[in-house]
């Protein structure tokens, strides 16, 4: 019997071409997903991308998984803020006056109460005739004092800055120490006995730190206070209380704040500031400040925001600032909120290097997220990306710039 050698080396030939073919394939989509971030991110088990074109999904993947979102929360607090109060709303802080000349102070969650905030404030004080205070009294009852953000650590970081409902400067220090001299690091922020003495505790040259408790921030917030009294010429006692403004005490002044709500969530959004997202979540558990909030109340009402705006019945929200991991939201519920968000898209932070893409990060360990437009075709387009696994830093940029074409 004769054997086709021919006919046996041609299929071999054949079979090695075909293999040939399969592992070039394999290559080329290992390399496609090398370079290509979107193909990057589909490689990858914990995460979420969604992009709208048109109304209409043009990139989803696992986009109705619900993820951590990091800071990426802060949209929907955003939106839930701006919704409520309008983008030109102001927040205000009460002053009274006893029947001892005692100057209380009482507090509704104004996040923006800075130096430079403080000044008005006692040029408004002056204008009222206040010449001298017998002491400072400090009311923030407007937060119950069981009030503990979810996710916030111990650290002396400003992001772990306590949430006070009456606070300077984002509860905030920002000092420089030489030798054993400390001095504030900013001409309009006097420095104070307790900014002295965290100054003396940390380490040399520039130091930003938070104020870690409640009854430190408030204290500072008394001291501070003092000194911008006593610079603009008012007598004041040395002392300094916390509790309700007593019963008897008159209302003298009404402050409101310089700074619209869109002038507040626009550097929120930039710099991300924990501390003034959870103090506007807090302060939506209450929008007219009526009452006396918690946390657990300010959790049941962003969730009945949530439900009543986008229909939501699986969505975890712990904290309005994307602090806690046990936030649970996905990139479809994300876009929902960028949908939502379009007539405050001007508040949205551009990022660097690329002008078509205006977006949120959301960063925690092994977490990377970040939402927001991409301009595709002259139109801004809604995006989500939640990423809950280690992976490079600069990923989530480079999709939103890819998608931006």
């Amino acid at each position: 019997m004769k054997t086709d050698v021919t006919g046996s080396s041609m299929r071999t030939k054949r079979l090695r071409f075909a293999a040939i073919l399969l592992l070039g394939a394999a290559i080329a989509g290992t390399a496609s997903a090398a370079t290509d971030p979107v193909a990057q991110v589909k490689s990858l088990g914990q995460a979420s991308l969604l992009l709208k074109d048109g109304g209409r999904d043009r990139i989803a993947y696992q986009a109705d998984t619900p993820r951590v979102p990091a800071s990426t929360m802060k949209l929907l607090t955003a939106y839930a803020a701006l919704e409520t109060w309008g983008r030109d709303y102001r927040f205000h802080t009460d002053v009274y006056r006893d029947g001892s000349d005692w100057l209380w102070v009482k507090g509704y969650a104004d996040p923006y109460l800075v130096s430079e905030e403080l000044d008005r404030l006692v040029a408004g004080l002056q204008a009222k005739g206040i010449r001298s205070v017998a002491g400072i009294g400090l009311d923030d009852s407007f937060f119950s004092p069981d009030v503990e953000i979810a996710g916030r650590s111990t650290s002396d970081n400003p992001y772990d800055a306590p949430v006070t409902a009456l606070a300077a400067n984002f509860n905030t220090l920002n000092l420089v120490r030489k030798g054993d001299q400390i001095r504030s690091a900013e001409p309009q922020t006097p420095l104070t006995a307790t900014a002295r003495r965290f100054g003396l505790s940390g380490g040399q040259g520039k130091q930003r730190v938070n104020l870690r408790e409640r009854e430190i921030a408030l204290r500072y917030f008394g001291e501070l206070l003092g000194a911008k009294l006593k610079g603009a010429g008012v007598r004041v006692g040395e002392s300094i209380r916390v509790g309700r403004v007593p019963s008897g005490a008159k209302r003298i002044y009404r402050h409101t704040n310089s700074r619209t709500l869109a002038e507040m969530i626009r550097p929120m959004l930039k710099y991300s500031s924990n501390f003034v997202a959870n103090a506007l979540f807090l302060r939506l558990a209450d929008p007219q400040a009526k009452g006396q909030v918690s946390m657990a109340g300010a959790q049941r009402a962003m969730a009945q925001f949530a439900k009543h705006r986008f229909g939501w019945r699986d969505v975890r929200i712990d904290d309005g600032a994307g602090l806690s991991r046990a936030n649970r939201i996905s990139a479809r519920q994300l876009v929902a909120v960028l949908d939502a968000f379009t007539p405050y898209r001007d508040l949205m932070p551009t990022q660097d290097g690329d002008p078509d893409v205006r977006a949120k990060t959301g960063t925690l360990r092994g977490v990377s997220c970040y939402a927001g437009y991409v301009r595709r075709h002259g139109a801004w387009e809604p995006f989500a990306l939640l990423i809950n696994q280690p992976v490079d830093y600069g990923l989530r940029r480079r999709v939103a710039s890819s998608l931006a074409h």
